[in-house]
This record gives structure tokens, sequence and C-alpha cells, in this order.
């Protein structure tokens, strides 16, 4: 009876709230019109053939009573760029949808442009139109298209049980030359070939779909040559502007063991929002080359800015930022860095294992769990170390292997080290160089209080006189990638 009684109230309620709703109705008065949450829908620039990232636009019925759109529909028709989804269905025409009073729908627009002969960005564009109660109204739709070569694998290979896709983009004994003419995206690998070269110009932008990067084969080698008004770019191939510091985008420029006299060179690049920004790692055998990296800036990587693994590399001014892990992490090799600025306050999100800016080691664990060491040599000259750990130098050096470094002229935040300890001369530990934002990252120095002006080493200054914004620092060098040029 209990339960009988209860059903018996809550029909009735129920009944009541429905009867005291107010019946809506259609309103077909040619007066009442839609709004919208924008007169045109803009797309960033979009490459030719690879779709755009959604786009949301909201129509509002703020009138009293229900009103339907009989035709929404693209005006370009079958021929337009644009795709549409109202409320879950898809067309390029949609019929009869109903916008409830003082309520809203939900449209979604996309775009895929097709390629055409220009190698500037171009302009496509269409109109949204919906007819309501007779009226006419439109939207604007407008993209800028780019068209792009096209890097798109076609074979892989296992590397250590990882499946890395890949495309030859320079072939065994040949020298391929990428230019500034259009951008190049990358599906998979552009690897290059043992005893290839690819050299990239200045101004060439690089765009990596997910997973994917540059991997230089066994002696390939790779020649990056920007220039300081003309930097090679480095990055993702979404360019919508929710993208510009999304770090993970794609996977890594690798580098394999090379050959003598055919180092690795990278000069005036921008690398941004990968997982490893520069691998190099000797694994098949001891290599011959270096890596050899001047003017260029490795930020926002989700996994590591420069990972080596038994390599010779040779950094001048360059600022590795704001990486997940580590900003720079060894295991044995050779490295000298000067006028480098290694600074990490990652915040992307809540992986941060607490890893340090400089992370080092000779030792590592074999397949039966068992250590080995190789030797390890680092030197750093007028550079800055630092970010939001405690310790953002960390050491992990077995009594198996020859480890020496050498910092001269350095600032190093650490609790651990300091000045009195061998490996450190005219060093400063534990101040504030106070860049211009920890977060974007923009390493400038931003304050004349800053306690890296006029400290470096004039010595190795020279060898660098301008700093990475060609700002010249001969005769008294500021620690760091930069040099301080007034507010």
């Amino acid at each position: 009876m209990k339960k009988t009684h209860i059903i018996l109230i809550i029909s009735i309620f129920l009944l009541a709230v429905v009867s005291c709703r107010k019946s809506s109705q259609i309103n077909p008065d040619a007066n009442l019109k839609l709004e919208f949450s924008a007169d045109t829908v803009l797309f960033d620039t979009v490459f030719t053939s690879l779709g755009s990232a959604t786009h949301e636009l909201r129509i509002y019925n703020r009138h009293s009573d229900d009103l339907k759109i009989s035709s929404i529909r693209l005006i370009g028709g079958e021929s337009s760029p644009f795709r549409l989804n109202v409320d879950g269905e898809n067309n390029i025409e949609i019929y009869d949808k109903i916008v409830p009073a003082e309520d809203s729908l939900f449209s979604f627009l996309r775009v895929t442009i097709n390629p055409n002969d220009l190698n500037t960005p171009f302009i496509v564009e269409d109109e949204l139109e919906f007819i309501t109660n007779g009226n006419t109204q439109t939207i604007k739709l407008l993209a800028w298209g780019q068209n792009a070569n096209y890097i798109v694998a076609d074979k892989s290979v296992n590397l250590g049980g990882v499946i890395y896709p890949y495309h030859i983009v320079a072939d065994s004994l040949e020298t391929t030359v990428w230019t500034s003419e259009r951008p190049y995206v990358i599906y998979g690998y552009a690897l290059i070939n043992s005893y290839s070269t690819l050299k990239i110009e200045k101004g060439t932008q690089i765009h990596c779909h997910k997973g994917g990067g540059i991997l230089s084969w066994s002696d390939g080698q790779l020649i990056i040559d920007g220039t300081a008004e003309e930097p090679v770019v480095v990055q993702g191939d979404r360019l919508e502007s929710y993208y510009d510091h999304t770090p993970g985008q794609w996977e890594q420029i690798l580098m394999m063991d090379g050959r003598a006299g055919a180092d690795h060179r990278i000069s005036h690049a921008i690398i941004r929002n990968g997982t490893i920004g520069l691998n190099c790692q000797s694994v098949l055998k001891a290599t011959e080359c270096a890596l050899r990296v001047e003017n260029t800036i490795v930020e926002n990587q989700s996994g590591y800015g420069l990972f080596s693994i038994l390599y010779a590399v040779e950094a001048k001014n360059f600022v590795l930022a704001n990486c997940g892990f580590a900003n720079f992490w060894a295991f044995g090799g050779d490295y000298r860095f000067v006028h480098g600025t290694i600074a990490n306050y990652w915040n992307a999100n809540e992986h941060n294992s607490n890893e340090n800016a400089v992370t080092v080691t000779n030792c590592a664990v074999d397949a039966n769990e068992e250590l080995f060491y190789y030797p390890f040599r680092m030197e750093m000259d007028n550079c800055i170390i630092y970010g939001k750990q405690k310790d953002e130098f960390k050491t992990s050096f077995g009594p198996d292997a020859d480890s020496t470094y050498l910092f001269d002229h350095c600032l190093i935040k650490s609790e651990k080290y300091n000045g009195t300890m061998p490996g450190f001369s005219h060093c400063l530990f534990n101040l504030d160089p106070l860049f211009r934002d920890q977060m974007k990252p923009d390493c400038h120095i931003d304050s004349i209080a800053s306690p890296v002006i006029g400290l470096g080493n004039p010595l190795f200054g020279n060898e660098m006189p301008s700093d990475l914004d060609g700002v010249s620092r001969v005769g008294a060098p500021d620690i760091g990638a930069y040099q301080f040029v007034g507010l």
C-alpha cells in the first residue's frame, strides 16, 4: 500500500508540473530573427589536404516562442571547402531545425582546402545561409590555405622494439635540399639514409604530425642552416592558435651515430612543442661525428630538450627551456656548452616527476639488470642552469668510468653544490636571473638587477661575440644566451 501511495503522489506531481508548463509553439512572425555567436567564422591557416580543427557557431533564439529554421546551407554547395554539423546532423544543407524559445543550437564547422600552384597563403571563403520565417541571414566563412610539401611514410623499421614509419628524403650518396618556398609536413619520419645529407635552408617551416619527426640513420647527416632573420622552425602540424604552446604534438629529431667529417649542424633554429627536441644516440657503433648547435632554441618539449647517449655535442648561444622531464639528459659522452640558458619551469601538466634541468650520468642498466659504465666529460662556460626545483643540476656517477665536469662563470641553482667544490670556477649559486617570462618561456634578462649582467668570462664571450638576438657581447658579456639591453 505504501509503495502504491508513493507512486500515485509522484504521478500527480509530474502531471501538475507538465500542466503548469507553458505550451511551446512555433512562431511564424517574419520580424523574428536569429542571433549568432559571431558574424564571421575565421579559421587560422590550414594546410591544403589537411582538415582544420572544428570551430563552433552558436545559433540563438532570444524570443519567447520556438523558431523553425527552414533551411541551413553552405552557399558553395558540394564545391564548398567547408563542412557543417548542426545538432549532430552532417550535411551541406539541413532543413527544419527547431530552436526552442530562449534557447540555442550548436553548429560546428570544419574546412579542408584543395591544393593549387601557389606558394604563398591564399584565402578561401563561403557563406552559411539561414532562412527563418522568410528571413535570410548569412554568416561569412573565411580560411587561409597554405600549400605544402608532404612527406608521407611508406616503410617502417624496428629500433629497440619501437616501430618507426619513415620515408627516405635523402638516399645514400645524395644531398637533398629543403627550401623555404613551401612548408614541409611530415607524416611518420623523414629519413636521412646512410652516407647522405639533408640540408634545410633558411626560413624553412617544418611541421611534423603526431608521432613523427626527422631521423638521421647511421652515417647520415643533418644540416639546418637558418639565419637570425629567417630561422628554420620545426613544430607540430596544427596551426590553430590553441596549439601554439601545446607540447608533445610530434615526436623528435633523432640523430644516430655518424661518420667522420659529417657532423650534424644546427644553426638558427627554433624547435618547439615536441616530445624530444634533439635526440642523439650512438648505440650501433661509436660515433665519429658531433652534433654542433648554434643560435638555437629548443622549448616546450613534453619529454626532453636535448637527450644524448654516448655522443659528442657542442652548443653555443642556445636556449633549452621548459621540458617535462629534463632540458638536458646525458649518459656518457663529451659535451661543451658556451653561452647557454637552460631553464625549466615546466607546468604543462601533472606528469612532471621533479626532474632537474640538467641530469647527467656515466652508468646505465643493461638487459640483465647489471650496471655498465662509459666515460663522461662536460664543460659549461658562461651558462645559466635555473628553474623551480631546489637542485637543477643532478649527477649519478659510478666509479668504473672517468667522469669530469667544469662550470666556468656560470649561474646554477643547487643546494647540493657550491663554489668551493671541485668543478666550479667563478660561479654564482641560487640567484634568480630575472627572466622576462618564466612560463612562456622568454629567457631574456628583464632587469638591471639581474646577477648575470657583465659577469661572463670575456674569453668565452669572444667565441660568440653576438648573443642569440645578434646583440654584441664583446667586452663585458652577460652569463647566458642573451645580453641585457635595458628597459
